[in-house]
This record gives C-alpha cells, structure tokens and sequence, in this order.
C-alpha cells in the first residue's frame, strides 16, 4: 500500500472538522489529486473521495474545480516567494546569499508533494487567471533579488532586474531538470556547482562604495 494509500484508509469519513481545518484537509487531497493527474484529468469527485468528505462538503468551501485550484496555486506561490525573501536574509555573505537562494529553489521543488508543478508545471497554463499567478510569483521572486543586487552593487533597477530574472529563472529551471533527472549528484553538491557558475557571473560586479569604502564581504 503506498503512503497516499495509507493516508486515505486512516483519514476519518464525515467527522467535523473547524472550517478553517477543513479547508486545508480539502486543500492537501486536491493537491495529491492534482499533481498525480493534471487539473483537466483531476475530477471534483476524485478530490471529495480523496479527502473523505461528500461533494457537497467540498463545494460548500470551494465554488468550482478551478476555484479550489487557483487557492492550492496561491498558497504555493507564496510559499515559493517567502523561501527566497527568507534565503536572502539569512546572511549578508554574498556568496552564501547566492547558494542560499539556489538552494530555496531546489528545496521547493524536492518537496515530496510535488506541488511545484502547480507553478511551474501546470497543464492550466492558458487560463489567465493561473498564468497571471504564475508570471506574478516569478517577478516578485525576481524583485526580491534585484533589490539585493541593486544595493550591493549599484545598478539601476532595470539592470539589477535583468540579472535577477536570470538568477531566478536558471535557479528553477536547473532545480527542475535535477529532480526529473534522478540525478545521482546529492541536492547540496548540485546547489554548490550551480552557485559556483551563478557566483563567477555576480561577482564580477563590484560592490556600491559605503561610507567611501568598498564593503569587502561576499568577496
């Protein structure tokens, strides 16, 4: 018996559950329902059996199939967008900056729930509304960085934002490819090869003058 097996034979049927408890239990089997089958294959009934509850139930939280998965798509791509903000706070080494934030990018997308490929991977994503989200957590994700970028550096807003764009967009699409892959080479080696081509890049531009001082860290 798998462990999504598992999970569905111990989950209790028709027990109540506070509103706000229910709504995450609804959200945790759509997102298995989701990610095992796409949105187009994914039915209201599968989500209802999966989380052990009537369709009834299920509809009185969310309106529609893609209500329920615009909300799973909003909690993920703000979980992306706070495990970057959080990377980029947690040193002001530069470089340790960069691997951090490398490594945010590959920890989301090893999550056993697989719910990066809601973001990155959706069969949804000629809807506007789920593209808009998508193109949304991306920039945001990309501002986050450029801003580090812009006042180390110096650089105007559109140069620090094209570089951020790219570190970002290699840091997901490497990320990615690591995991489809089955890549023998363990989640921290991966991370330092791919900060190590990241950081020859960055590093080469010099840190913005403080107090008429070059700052030396991260360098």
């Amino acid at each position: 018996m798998s462990a999504i097996e598992q999970t569905e034979a111990a989950r209790p049927r028709g027990t109540r559950l506070p509103r706000r408890a229910r709504r995450n239990q609804l959200l945790g089997a759509a997102q298995e329902v989701f990610v095992a089958q796409g949105y187009h294959s994914a039915a209201m009934d599968d989500i209802a059996e999966r989380a052990g509850v009537s369709k009834p139930v299920l509809y009185q939280h969310f309106p529609g199939k893609l209500e329920l998965y615009l909300a799973l798509l909003d909690q993920h791509c703000e979980a992306l967008l706070q495990a970057v903000r959080t990377a980029l706070a947690s040193t002001t080494d530069n470089k340790l900056r960069v691997a951090a934030t490398m490594d945010a990018y590959f920890a989301y997308v090893e999550d056993e729930g697989g719910a990066f490929r809601l973001v990155f991977e959706s069969d949804l994503t000629n809807e506007p509304a789920v593209r808009e989200r998508v193109d949304r957590v991306s920039l945001q994700c990309a501002e986050a960085i450029s801003d580090v970028i812009a006042e180390d550096t110096g650089l105007s807003k559109d140069e620090s934002m094209l570089l951020a764009v790219g570190l970002g967009g290699v840091s997901q699409v490497v990320a990615r490819y690591w995991l489809s892959s089955e890549s023998a080479i363990p989640r921290d080696k991966a991370v330092g090869l791919l900060t190590s081509l990241a950081w020859r890049g960055i590093a080469g531009f010099p840190l913005h003058p403080v107090d008429g001082q070059l700052s030396a860290e991260g360098h």
